[in-house]
């Protein structure tokens, strides 16, 4: 079986989500006891959850947030605020506990999956765990590559690669769909705010100003430098409508990481797993997944909306509405994560509240 028949067969497994679940759901949500529609949209998320999973009762209670680190060659442009060595570091200090993922995975009760998909330093796994079903804090490796290059002047990455990447998150949400109820993407990589405004650019239209943010902090002479690199890579890449969709568009000017995070929606979705989207960088992975077969947007969830322009210029691509506003900007996974507890609230009121009748609470008949 080769690689394209692999993801070819993925994606034709993604399915439409269950109106009839919706409507039976939203037939017990009408006989709740409370005014209907009362609970706004922490109903709107039951009937979401329930559509996803093709269930009447859905669930919410296993929780995990894969994040996926790569380097990013355009880091040479001075794109970023930090080095590139920031990268591995940051994947360590995942290890050991200390990020602002590992308190908000903690608090959410959700497992912790670190994917080394291309980080230029190599990273020592800290513990005997290999990132099986189970684990907390673990560390796989998927790498491709010490990073991948600049896409000033060619691709960030082979086909070869973006397909291996792909199959990678593929791998790992299928292999953990079983034991799942929801499924989060987070990510780590110097770089990827300017490959993921340069991914917005490219299958949106939207001009540089539009999805090119601060990133990391950058100060206003490198915030205009990244403006005229994300213009530079739209007049080169151009045409990758012409070659193979978001594969392509991952091959020109994607990261290992943000392709990663694409084959996860695509293999969580053929499996009925939502996938709650973080940030700018998971959400660009979500506009890619979306190029190779639209149908995964219907397994999407937005978390929020970050303070990064681009986000904004993707969730409305995507046709999502954000359940918070907060000026994160982190990436991580961090907002995924702070919104599992409102999906496990809207799942515990359609199962744990009583209905009119169970209750012996009268309705009023107009």
């Amino acid at each position: 079986m080769t690689t394209t028949t692999t993801l070819e067969q993925v994606c034709s497994a993604i399915p439409h989500p269950d109106e009839a679940a919706r409507r039976r759901v939203q037939a017990r949500l009408d006989q709740l006891t409370k005014p209907p529609g009362s609970l706004g949209r922490l109903e709107d998320l039951a009937l979401r959850l329930a559509a996803i999973q093709a269930t009447d009762t859905p669930r919410a209670a296993r929780k995990l947030v894969v994040v996926m680190a790569g380097d990013h060659g355009i880091t040479q442009a001075g794109v970023s605020a930090y080095p590139a060595e920031v990268t591995g570091q940051m994947v360590a200090n995942f290890l050991a506990g200390g990020a602002a993922i590992n308190v908000l995975a903690r608090h959410a009760q959700a497992r912790l999956l670190v994917v080394d998909m291309g980080v230029r330093t190599l990273v020592a796994s800290r513990g005997p765990n290999d990132g099986t079903a189970g684990g907390s804090n673990a560390l796989i490796s998927r790498r491709l590559g010490p990073g991948t290059r600049s896409f000033l002047d060619g691709p960030a990455m082979s086909g070869e690669q973006a397909l291996a990447a792909l199959l990678a998150g593929i791998e790992i949400a299928q292999r953990e769909a079983d034991g799942l109820d929801l499924i989060a993407g987070g990510d780590m990589g110097i770089g990827n705010t300017s490959a993921s405004s340069a991914i917005l650019a490219l299958a949106t239209g939207a001009p540089a100003a539009a999805v090119v943010g601060r990133g990391t902090g950058v100060d206003d002479p490198g915030l205009a430098r990244k403006r005229d690199i994300v213009e530079r890579a739209v007049a080169f890449h151009g045409d990758w409508r012409e070659r193979r969709g978001g594969v392509d568009l991952l091959r020109r000017v994607g990261g290992f990481e943000i392709a990663g995070l694409a084959g996860l929606m695509l293999g969580a979705a053929s499996r009925r797993v939502p996938i709650v989207l973080d940030g700018f960088i998971a959400t660009a992975a979500a506009v890619a997944a979306c190029e190779i077969c639209p149908r995964v947007r219907h397994a999407m969830i937005a978390a929020h909306r970050s303070a990064e322009p681009g986000h904004r210029v993707a969730l409305d691509y995507l046709g999502l509405e954000p359940l918070l506003e907060w000026d994160l900007h982190l990436g991580e996974g961090t907002g995924a994560a702070l919104v599992f507890p409102l999906l496990d609230a809207a799942c515990k009121l359609l199962a744990e509240m009583a209905t009119f009748a169970s209750a012996g609470v009268a309705v009023q008949h107009s």
